[in-house]
């Protein structure tokens, strides 16, 4: 029983230790065996064998605990290592969860934006629509074209405008009309000068529009009225600052300008494009004339108007009556006058 015992155990030892076991056992018994047979020299190298067997055992059992250890460093840092990679995966997410929720945000403010604009676009198209519509048949009354117009909504100004250009020209008969960027507005304006005996110089730096306009003159038979001239941009220098203009030279020939009307150079050009316009012009208008912006309601052409009535005698805010027009008045006699009477007051 006790044989059994000791046989089970021997075999959970596995068989490197069990063969150590029972080399040390033989060589125990034979070490005694020798000892008492009186063969000292048997037994003394039975001991030395029993202790080269011992310090064997002692150094496997040391490199086992070396592994151990090693093992333990090596789980050790893996730990460390996944802990990192952990904490890396987790920041990771979270990053990219903030990043999702902000592009989250910004689409649907995006949205909200996009549907105010639309919500806007369409209050503001129920009452743009019937009134352009009114204008474009009230422009028709007025007028009968020899050929068909072109398009307001092509590269011109839209009815309602042109509607109080129309306007203020018939009934200020103006004698030397100046536009400054030809197109629609080019042909009803020399439609309603004809009536009266008037002339209209248009200048624009672009040939294409240039040209579409020159062939909408001829279509309509309104050279003889109206005159398109090419002005390329230039560098306009007024108070130590330089523009991009048009070129003053195609001016020369031009004095008592009674009507001004500034619809370009477009914005593209740069800031403050249109700026220049009352500068250069000024010395050819006559005392009396009358000038239109365009755009009015623009950040430039809303600082260009407030220092053209600071700098300017004589020019004062007029009526408006419909679309996106300023519109200023010239009387240099009046200011003269004014200007007078303040000195016999001082006086």
């Amino acid at each position: 029983m006790v044989l059994r015992k000791l046989a089970g155990r021997l075999r959970q030892l596995g068989p490197l230790t069990t063969g150590a076991v029972v080399a040390t056992a033989v060589l125990v018994a034979g070490t005694v065996l020798a000892a008492a047979l009186g063969s000292t020299r048997i037994a003394v190298c039975l001991l030395a064998l029993l202790l080269a067997l011992a310090v064997a055992g002692v150094l496997r059992v040391n490199l086992r605990l070396l592994g151990l250890r090693a093992d333990r460093r090596e789980i050790r840092d893996l730990r460390v290592v996944l802990d990192q990679t952990q904490r890396r995966v987790v920041a990771a997410v979270e990053r990219q969860r903030l990043d999702t929720e902000d592009r989250h945000r910004e689409l649907t403010d995006a949205v909200a934006r996009v549907q105010r604009i639309a919500d806007r676009g369409l209050r503001d198209l129920r009452f743009t629509v019937p009134r352009e519509v009114e204008a474009t048949v009230q422009l028709f009354q007025g007028l009968t074209p020899r050929a068909p117009m072109p398009s307001s909504g092509d590269y011109a100004l839209n009815p309602t405008d042109l509607l109080e250009l129309v306007f203020l020209v018939r009934t200020g008969k103006p004698r030397l009309v100046l536009e400054l960027g030809s197109g629609t507005s080019t042909i009803w304006l020399a439609y309603v000068l004809e009536q009266h005996g008037g002339r209209l110089i248009s200048l624009d730096h672009d040939p294409d529009y240039a040209n579409r306009t020159r062939a909408a003159l001829h279509a309509h038979g309104l050279t003889g009225v109206a005159e398109v001239r090419d002005a390329p941009l230039a560098p306009v220098d007024l108070d130590g600052r330089t523009y991009s203009w048009y070129d003053p030279a195609v001016l020369e020939d031009l004095d008592d300008i009674d009507f001004l009307l500034i619809d370009g150079p477009p914005a593209a050009v740069g800031p403050d494009s249109r700026y220049p316009a009352l500068p250069v012009t000024g010395p050819r208008l006559a005392d009396r004339a009358t000038i239109v912006v365009d755009d009015a309601g623009r950040k430039d052409e809303q600082a260009a108007l407030q220092r053209w009535l600071s700098d300017v005698d004589g020019l004062s805010r007029g009526d408006e009556l419909l679309g996106r027009h300023a519109v200023l008045l010239l009387n240099r006699a009046a200011a003269g006058e004014l200007a007078s009477l303040s000195g016999e007051t001082r006086g």
